[in-house]
């Protein structure tokens, strides 16, 4: 069932719902209630309900019951002891979107865990679209690792601190991919574009379809300072929440997309989005303040010179 469609018999209880959710932050109440007012209002809140819906989007895929999809469908948690991690995928195929998950990650001393949240095509000449979570001691920032693979090759690291504390609240990570760019937000905030540089010989993510994936696992050999610091057992399980699934997106499904074949045809802004002075503003921001490794400035790890995409930055 696509995620947009609201069963019949679930109508009613949505309904009543958001209509109670809207009447507690006094955005309604029963006394000014005008429908014409209020449509648009409960039509947005009966979409979100929906499309939040991870039984109707995701399969968990390995864990043997670590991963959990609760609460009626509106949060899912994944889980990691020392028998193994948890993982899930899309139900769906993409082939271009915006995509956007809220994250709650491992709390207290993670170090030697990963939280993956990424996109990935399938074969030897992949490509994906990461996001990584590295965990880190009690206190130490997590560090949020990005890299961007096409045609089977990455190494195209990123890495970051974020600006808050990732395992206090939910927080938005989204990332938009169109055939111009792809552009890593976190809460609205861009941190991250690699631009489609095919013009110089850069191949470019645009003609594999991908599924949305996430795992949690341990990575103590190198996550945490190089492998130095390990996971901690003793603390286990570690769990990692989602919630608030979103993806404005074309769906691929039996070789032809749910878009149309042009921008111009295309009634999402997403499909021809570039980023305005003032996020490019934000970006600057973020990457002068919490970059902290960027494989472009790493001369030595590519003495035959850096990554042609590299001049353009």
């Amino acid at each position: 069932m696509p995620s947009s469609t609201i069963p019949i018999n679930h109508i009613n209880s949505l309904f009543y719902l958001c209509f109670a959710k809207l009447s507690k932050y006094k955005m309604i109440s029963f006394s000014s209630f005008k429908f014409t007012l209020l449509l648009p209002l409960m039509v947005g809140c009966l979409m979100a309900a929906s499309a939040s819906n991870f039984n109707n989007d995701f399969d968990i895929t390995w864990g043997d019951g670590r991963g959990k999809i609760v609460n009626n469908g509106e949060v899912l948690t994944l889980s990691l002891d020392k028998s193994s991690g948890s993982g899930f995928q899309s139900k769906n195929d993409y082939l271009f979107g915006k995509i956007d998950m809220q994250l709650k990650l491992v709390p207290g001393n993670s170090a030697g865990t990963v939280t993956a949240y990424y996109l990935s095509s399938k074969g030897s000449t992949w490509d994906e679209i990461d996001f990584e979570f590295l965990g880190n001691l009690s206190g130490d920032p997590y560090i949020l690792h990005t890299n961007v693979f096409s045609q089977g090759k990455g190494n195209r690291e990123q890495q970051f601190y974020l600006w808050f504390d990732p395992t206090a609240d939910f927080h938005t990570y989204s990332i938009l991919w169109n055939p111009q760019t792809i552009i890593f937000s976190v809460d609205g905030t861009p941190i991250r574009e690699f631009k489609n540089m095919e013009s110089i010989g850069v191949p470019f993510p645009k003609n594999q379809p991908m599924r949305i994936y996430s795992s949690l696992w341990n990575a103590d050999d190198w996550a945490t300072r190089g492998g130095l610091v390990k996971t901690d057992w003793t603390l286990a399980p570690f769990t990692a929440s989602y919630r608030n699934f979103n993806a404005d997106a074309c769906v691929w499904s039996n070789g032809a997309s749910s878009c149309k074949s042009t921008a111009t045809s295309t009634n999402s802004a997403w499909f021809s989005q570039e980023m305005d002075s003032a996020k490019q503003q934000r970006l600057q921001w973020v990457q002068k303040n919490y970059m902290i490794y960027n494989y472009c400035n790493d001369a030595n790890r590519f003495p035959q010179g850096l990554p042609p995409e590299c001049s353009m930055s």
